[in-house]
């Protein structure tokens, strides 16, 4: 899946039932509401750069070649793409030498991805199904590493959960590669012009952050009818503490100043990488991070 859609939209905090570790059902049907709504736009928006996978057989999505030198040889090694939206991600691991299933909860988005993967001959598993339930659906230590693309983990309530899905799926020595929105961007109220403002909880709150926008992140050629989405924060100690709980051992932790979407509209510059960063001393805020851990038991 892909970055929460928080600009140019009213936010405020719901509240979900106490205790529990599990979607709420209104939560689970607006947000999938607001996916199946939105995939066939992203398929063709210029963000996704979908045709250029069909032009270049060699053409990699922006999440994956950045990763490239963190990332490593995944030839002939056999993954799982948790939460894979449209499949450009996926697509591009295949096209590394990975043998890959895609998982998404959006029957919309894996119609997206099974077009693409069909078209540009990538043979690739697509399963609907909650990230939750994957290890029931997939089968347990069945993957040599887990991938997790950037704006995933904000639509899940609970990291621990999900830690512990991670280290059910990969067989020992198995690993995890994730890049994700770090948790200091996911705080910030880009309403704010001029100034950086954490205005939205950096922990992990029962209390979602609950968006209310007919857009998307990225330009697109539509507005949408499904405009409510609610998310969570997940602090980078946090993520981290959840996966060793659970039995691995972190490889490497990256924070970068750049992510690939404008994320703070009106105050960051697109370079010539293709990433975006603060048009004024980007160093002050860390955008996104790379993780690396593996399954040691």
């Amino acid at each position: 899946m892909t970055p929460s859609a928080k600009s140019s939209g009213s936010r405020t905090t719901a509240g979900r039932k106490a205790g529990s570790s599990v979607i709420d059902t209104r939560y689970y049907r607006d947000n999938l509401a607001a996916w199946d709504e939105r995939a066939p736009a992203h398929a063709r928006s210029e963000g996704y750069r979908v045709a250029r996978f069909y032009e270049d057989p060699a053409y990699l999505s922006d999440v994956v070649r950045f990763d490239i030198p963190l990332l490593g040889d995944v030839a002939g090694l056999e993954g799982v793409h948790l939460q894979c939206h449209i499949g450009t991600d996926t697509v591009s691991l295949v096209r590394r030498g990975a043998r890959m299933t895609g998982l998404d909860f959006s029957g919309e988005s894996l119609a997206q991805a099974r077009a693409l993967s069909q078209e540009t001959g990538a043979d690739i598993e697509f399963v609907q199904s909650d990230v939750y339930d994957a290890v029931d659906v997939l089968g347990r230590e069945r993957f040599d590493f887990v991938f997790t693309g950037i704006g995933a983990l904000c639509w899940l309530p609970d990291v621990r959960r999900w830690a512990q899905v991670v280290h059910d799926l990969l067989r020992p020595g198995g690993f995890l590669f994730i890049r994700e929105g770090h948790p200091m961007l996911w705080a910030m109220d880009e309403s704010v012009d001029d100034e950086l403002v954490a205005g939205y909880p950096y922990f992990e709150v029962a209390q979602p952050v609950t968006d209310e926008h007919d857009g998307s992140y990225l330009p697109v050629d539509t507005t949408f009818r499904a405009d409510v989405s609610h998310s969570w924060n997940h602090g980078i100690g946090e993520t981290v503490m959840a996966l060793l709980d659970t039995g691995m051992a972190l490889d490497l932790l990256v924070e970068h100043d750049s992510c690939p979407w404008e994320a703070l509209p009106g105050k960051m510059v697109e370079g010539d990488d293709g990433e975006w960063r603060l048009v004024e001393r980007p160093e002050r805020l860390a955008l996104t991070y790379t993780l690396r851990a593996h399954r040691i038991d």
